[in-house]
């Protein structure tokens, strides 16, 4: 970051599954669950190309393998299986409380942008620390999904607040490109499809290494 280009921090926009909450499972699981029932095997490698995909596209891929339901169909099944599962509570990554109950102290909003659609969505957001998520970004509310950048441009709106001086928080390839499609430095933690490394995506181990300081030090050109 050029000398003198330093930024405040707005706002942080999380993605979800795989970021927030270890999601991720639940997901490939109910895909191979609906591909064994019409005699498919769901590979690593399918499972992998749904990563970060918005609900439509993994719709698509299972049709493609053979699934004969509709893309409503196939989406209201892994929904309602997903949702079952979280029905057992909330699988929080390590930190992640932590840090959005930090952020809402700071009085720094976070906003929620997922292609999980909003029957998952706004049941994580709702069990998050309190005064967390001032925006729920769901995929069935966006014309187009990730790695579209129109997610995180909406999540921007709704906050009222400028793409460059946010943070966003990803696992996915499709999650980041999205992000810094919309003009945002990118906060890149462990996934099952890592992001390669390159300009403006910040690497960390574990949201326990994320602090507020740290999401601040990213706009102002510091290490915290």
């Amino acid at each position: 970051m050029p000398a003198g280009d330093e930024r405040e921090l707005q706002a942080v926009l999380w993605d979800m599954d795989g970021t927030l909450v270890d999601t991720e499972p639940y997901w490939l699981a109910a895909q191979s669950e609906i591909a064994r029932q019409y005699g498919l095997n769901w590979t690593t490698q399918d499972a992998h190309a749904t990563v970060g995909q918005a609900m439509p596209v993994t719709a698509t891929i299972l049709q493609e393998r053979g699934v004969s339901l509709s893309a409503a169909e196939i989406i209201n099944d892994l929904l309602e299986r997903v949702v079952a599962k979280l029905e057992g509570g909330i699988p929080w990554l390590p930190g992640a409380e932590r840090i959005l109950a930090e952020l809402a102290a700071a009085r720094i909003p976070s906003a929620l942008v997922t292609m999980a659609f909003s029957p998952v969505a706004t049941r994580v957001a709702s069990a998050a620390p309190i005064g967390t998520f001032h925006a729920v970004v769901a995929g069935d509310a966006v014309p187009q999904g990730k790695p579209h950048p129109a997610p995180y441009l909406a999540a921007a709106e709704l906050l009222n607040v400028q793409p460059s001086h946010c943070v966003a928080v990803e696992d996915s390839v499709s999650g980041t490109t999205s992000a810094q499609a919309a003009g945002m430095e990118v906060v890149v933690v462990p996934g099952i499809a890592r992001p390669s490394p390159g300009p403006g995506r910040h690497y960390v181990s574990s949201l326990e290494n994320v602090t507020v300081a740290s999401l601040r030090g990213i706009l102002r050109g510091t290490k915290a």
